[in-house]
């Protein structure tokens, strides 16, 4: 079992920029996929990006080009860079990792990113 813990959510304006940070705890980090989603009011909980252990990654059109997905092995952690903010980004941001060959799905707790002005 893993336990995670985001960090470096905020208020940003427009064309702005933010990085989050998800630190992993309990568990093996480099036997997770990990992932980035964020949830804005009254939407579901969507896939932003995913990184595997060898750092293959792979992001939702909308934030190709803007958003970079990056993990740190020897320090459990995992990176969402955010550039080129808009306020369609605004949600809470929900780290996830899941073990390789399994469905079960670990959250951490969550961070919210504003984009206003």
């Amino acid at each position: 079992q893993v336990q995670l813990v985001e960090s470096g959510g905020g208020l940003v304006q427009p064309g702005g920029s933010l990085r989050l940070s998800c630190a992993a705890s309990g568990s093996i980090f480099r036997a997770y996929v990990m992932a980035w989603y964020r949830q804005a009011p009254g939407k579901q909980r969507d896939l932003v990006a995913t990184i595997t252990s060898g750092g293959s990654t792979n992001y939702e059109d909308s934030v190709k080009g803007r958003f970079t997905v990056s993990r740190d092995n020897a320090k459990n952690t995992v990176y969402l860079q955010m550039n080129s903010l808009k306020p369609e980004d605004t949600a809470v941001y929900y780290c996830n990792a899941r073990p390789y060959g399994s469905a079960v799905n670990y959250w951490g707790q969550g961070t919210q990113v504003t984009v206003s002005s």
